[in-house]
């Protein structure tokens, strides 16, 4: 994927990780269409970006933010807003946006969650949000689409010599504190983008977090040695296998088959 050839449309582009990460796009050099549902929050994206007002829960606005875009990076997130917020936005906006692009062939970068699997704990009990977010993450992989899925550890509460990158496989770290991983916000967003043009980070789901080091020189040989997900499989290599498909709700695994029915052209 060609940087200068490209247009990346940024979903969830007013948000903390949003908006690193269309900066990042531009100073990568890709055009950057940034989803915003207010444009008063959008006042500090940069002017570089085409602003698109849209809804992610209003499927009816999505068709001008997807028109001609050849990647989506979704960083969307509905903390505090319980369980109907996280079905709605962390959930129903992927799938909301991968049905408005319809049958075309789009790159995604999709970032969820460390501990994405844990479905027991008190976090996920209390809102759902892990269950949410990691059906998002199954209507990518069944999408057809050329994807990577990113897992953040906790944002920020790397120090100021954590700079080294580490990708997990498994969802194996479950604390629930910043004791599976730490990882700058900032590097989250140059992850995101980088993978949108390498071919090492091809249908591979990974837990990023960040140790003492200096950061990656060279993204593909960061993304390389991880294991792409199993053809056909719902969920990342290696996950713990929690999430029965005929024990998800009627309306999860009609979306699944809507997604896998309409495919890439």
């Amino acid at each position: 994927m060609t940087a200068h050839s490209t247009t990346v449309l940024v979903v969830g582009a007013t948000g903390s990780i949003g908006r690193l990460v269309v900066e990042e796009a531009i100073r990568y050099g890709y055009a950057t269409r940034a989803l915003v549902r207010d444009p008063a929050k959008a006042r500090n994206l940069p002017t570089e970006a085409d602003l698109v007002v849209g809804d992610v829960t209003r499927p009816e606005t999505l068709a001008r933010a997807v028109d001609g875009v050849d990647a989506v990076v979704f960083t969307l997130g509905s903390d505090g807003a319980g369980k109907v917020g996280a079905e709605n936005v962390d959930y129903g906006g992927v799938r909301n946006v991968l049905n408005a692009l319809g049958s075309r062939t789009t790159r995604i970068a999709l970032m969820t969650s460390i501990g994405v699997t844990n479905r027991t704990g008190m976090y996920n009990q209390t809102t759902e949000a892990h269950d949410w977010k990691r059906r998002s993450e199954r209507l990518v992989r069944a999408s057809g689409l050329p994807y990577t899925i990113i897992r953040p550890g906790w944002f920020d509460y790397n120090g100021p010599d954590e700079h080294r990158l580490v990708l997990l496989q498994g969802d194996k770290r479950q604390a629930g504190d910043s004791s599976d991983g730490v990882i700058a916000r900032r590097q989250i967003a140059e992850v995101l983008v980088r993978s949108l043009g390498s071919d090492q980070a091809l249908r591979k789901t990974f837990e990023l977090v960040a140790t003492t080091g200096p950061g990656p020189a060279n993204f593909d040989a960061l993304f390389a040695p991880l294991e792409t997900d199993t053809h056909g499989a719902l969920d990342g290599v290696h996950d713990a296998a929690n999430m029965p498909l005929d024990e998800e709700p009627r309306r999860v695994r009609d979306d699944l088959d809507a997604v896998v029915a309409r495919g890439p052209s």
